[in-house]
């Protein structure tokens, strides 16, 4: 089985995060950059599926060189091999017409991606992948078991749980509980040296969205203690102050 893991490169969530160029471009001075934790879940995942020489698993990510310590990480961690596409990514559409284009030359079997990125959390390029090679994908998996070209999954849903099967090949978007991420030992680290990592120059796409500009969240407000006999105030406050009531 040939599997394709999508990661991205994040900032470290303890980053303290600024902007610059009047607030159009994310300012990475001084940024700890690591794989997006929900990759680093499909990734596990992926390794776990291949363990035994029941597969092999290549890891796909869109961007310039400086990713290429997660990369090597990503390797360590159990990956057969990497390719990175040479591109700043612009949004997710630009991003999974990289990884599909990959993809459609490649005729992977199963697709994973996390569920979304801590950085934009936007979720959308799993889908957007899918749509693209025209397969079934399936998003927040927690549990995934696959049986010759039949892949069972299980994800959360308001209330419950739903289990879902599919043929492959399909794009998976994986959440906690599918697997423990992995912390690469010596020898991965070691091996992860040699492995190959292939640098691609990024297709041609349209644009189809751009960024105005970012904004920090507002500072919070000071609190305000009322004592619970307090009650007119309380509700005078919510009334006035609050403008929730």
């Amino acid at each position: 089985m040939k599997i394709l893991v999508c990661i991205s490169n994040v900032p470290d969530t303890t980053s303290k995060i600024t902007f610059t160029n009047d607030n159009t471009a994310f300012n990475t001075a001084g940024v700890q950059f690591i794989i997006n934790p929900y990759d680093e879940i499909a990734l596990s995942k992926a390794v776990e599926l291949a363990e035994g020489g029941k597969g092999t698993v290549t890891v796909i990510n869109v961007g310039d060189a400086s990713t290429d310590a997660t990369i090597r990480k990503a390797l360590a961690i159990g990956a057969d091999n990497a390719v990175r596409i040479n591109a700043v990514p612009r949004d997710a559409w630009f991003v999974a017409n990289q990884i599909a284009n990959y993809a459609r030359d490649n005729a992977f079997d199963l697709i994973l991606t996390g569920r979304e990125s801590i950085d934009y959390n936007g979720a959308q390029v799993g889908s957007i992948v899918a749509e693209l090679l025209n397969i079934p994908s399936v998003s927040i998996a927690k549990k995934i078991d696959i049986a010759a070209d039949t892949v069972s999954i299980e994800r959360e849903i308001e209330g419950g749980k739903e289990v879902l099967t599919a043929k492959l090949p399909i794009v998976i978007g994986t959440a906690e509980g599918v697997a423990e991420p992995k912390i690469p030992n010596m020898r991965g680290i070691m091996s992860a040296r040699t492995k190959p990592l292939e640098v691609l120059e990024a297709t041609d796409v349209d644009t189809l969205a751009h960024i105005v500009h970012y904004e920090t969240p507002a500072p919070r407000g000071t609190v305000k203690l009322v004592d619970s006999a307090e009650v007119d105030k309380l509700v005078s406050l919510l009334h006035d102050e609050a403008k929730v009531i």
